[in-house]
């Protein structure tokens, strides 16, 4: 029986396929210990990126200097960098030329950081202050215009609670490049009041007056001792002041004790307050 003969072209086509199979199997077989290699080296280095990640983490969070935020963060770095550095060394393993990729990558970084440049800095600055900490969670500050209790620290905002009840959200940047007044840190306080009176009233009974309240008040600090002494001597009025130490938590709270009682034992000794002249009083944060 004879064989049917193909066309040509399908004969042609035929031969040139299983010449290319022949020589992908033949490839192959000459590349089996690189490719073993490669795979080795990915296994390997991927063990070896998580491991030291994982390792990186728990000892900067056992350190105590460093929030568990950025020791994440750091961490994760460290692994993207290593996964880097196993893509590269496994195409090295098949004869790539990687300088060409390198430096594809270094632009593409170069062009993210570009785009994200205020993302970055929001980042940069939430590490500083995990770092540096300022404030910690559950602190009163004020930066600037913002003012109120730190609910949260991330790595792009912070979340702050106003004491109106309003929440606030403020990068990191707007923070980082303020002074930062941290009003909760120390445990003590000094309130200030100053109450102008009149140059025809008893000085003394005024200073003696006001240090009366102040030592009379529980959450007043014996030491430093309270302080009632004359701040200054203006046109139309004397200013007496009032100096008072207390815990950080009773400031708000002894601070319109004071000046509710002051204006009620001014009255009752019959001092007067010049019309037109306010008493001043270091403004209560919280």
């Amino acid at each position: 029986m004879t064989t049917p003969k193909l066309p040509p072209k399908i004969a042609t086509r035929l031969g040139d396929e299983i010449d290319m199979a022949t020589r992908a199997w033949q490839w192959f077989m000459d590349s089996i210990p690189q490719i073993a290699g490669a795979i080795a080296v990915l296994v390997i280095g991927v063990i070896l990126a998580r491991l030291l990640s994982r390792g990186a983490d728990r000892a900067l969070t056992r350190s105590g200097r460093i929030e568990p935020t950025v020791a994440k963060f750091l961490s994760n770095i460290i692994k993207y960098a290593l996964w880097v550095v196993v893509a590269v060394t496994v195409l090295t393993q098949f004869g790539v030329q990687t300088t060409s990729i390198i430096a594809a990558l270094g632009g593409l970084a170069l062009a993210v950081g570009l785009a994200l440049q205020g993302t970055l800095s929001n980042v940069a600055a939430g590490v500083m202050i995990l770092i540096q900490r300022p404030f910690r969670v559950g602190e009163y500050i004020t930066a600037g215009p913002v003012a109120g209790t730190v609910q949260s620290i991330g790595l792009f905002t912070t979340e702050m609670l106003q004491l109106d009840g309003l929440y606030v959200m403020v990068p990191n940047n707007e923070l980082w490049n303020k002074a930062v007044v941290n009003h909760s840190r120390m445990a003590t306080r000094r309130f200030e009041l100053v109450v102008p009176i009149s140059y025809e009233d008893d000085l003394r009974a005024a200073r003696a007056a006001m240090l009366e309240l102040a030592t009379a008040d529980p959450r007043a600090l014996a030491e430093p001792a309270p302080v009632a002494f004359v701040a200054g001597l203006a046109d139309n009025s004397v200013r007496v002041g009032l100096r008072v130490w207390c815990n950080a938590g009773d400031y708000l709270a002894l601070s319109w004790a004071l000046n509710e009682g002051v204006k009620l034992k001014f009255d009752e000794l019959g001092l007067t307050i010049p019309t037109g002249v306010a008493a001043a009083a270091a403004a209560p944060a919280r």
